[in-house]
């Protein structure tokens, strides 16, 4: 079997069951690799909506700016000045492991899994800080961080037309459109 990680701002899980995720299904996500999770630790929506008080019930829309190099690493990428600082620096959570189990590949992510059953915890780390993590990763060669300034004019432009479309696809989260009028003001 397999060691896989599932991040989460939830301490003392002995379980990790299914929730629904921007997919649409009830699923738990895991991964092969420990760095891959360390996004989950904070949602920039949810991070975004209790700071400034913005009412909301229910599931936060996820956002995450974040792919894979040709090599497999995970590239984050900041859409907007100094979001990593902003969606991370600060936030607490742990990391659990658990075996594969019934766990299946999940398609187009490298290295993540599913399940659609809840899954035994096997073992937990507390992360002080998913900021600095994640920068601990960076040193490691473990990830690659994209800065906003090192984006290319090509690169910037694409990030505008990428968020208007996400603002007007979003009418039924309102929570993501004061996200993005919040994050992006200029471009909406």
């Amino acid at each position: 079997m397999k060691l896989l990680y599932h991040a989460s701002p939830v301490p003392n899980l002995t379980e990790l069951t299914p929730h629904v995720s921007n997919h649409g299904k009830p699923l738990v996500y895991l991964s092969d690799r420990r760095e891959s999770v360390l996004v989950y630790l904070s949602n920039p929506v949810e991070r975004h909506c209790k700071r400034t008080g913005f009412p909301h019930e229910g599931p936060f829309y996820k956002f995450a700016s974040y792919g894979f190099s040709p090599e497999g690493l995970p590239v984050l990428e900041e859409y907007y000045p100094e979001a990593f600082a902003d969606t991370f620096a600060g936030i607490p959570g742990w990391i659990y492991r658990a075996e594969s189990g019934d766990c299946t590949p999940f398609e187009g992510i490298p290295g993540a899994f599913v399940s659609e059953t809840p899954v035994k915890v096997a073992g937990r780390e507390f992360v002080p800080d998913a900021y600095e993590a994640i920068l601990q990763a960076e040193k490691e060669g473990l990830v690659l961080l994209r800065r906003y300034q090192s984006h290319s004019p090509e690169k910037l432009r694409w990030i505008g037309d990428m968020v208007k479309k996400e603002y007007q696809n979003a009418a039924k989260y309102p929570n993501y459109q004061d996200f993005l009028q919040a994050k992006f003001p200029h471009l909406l």
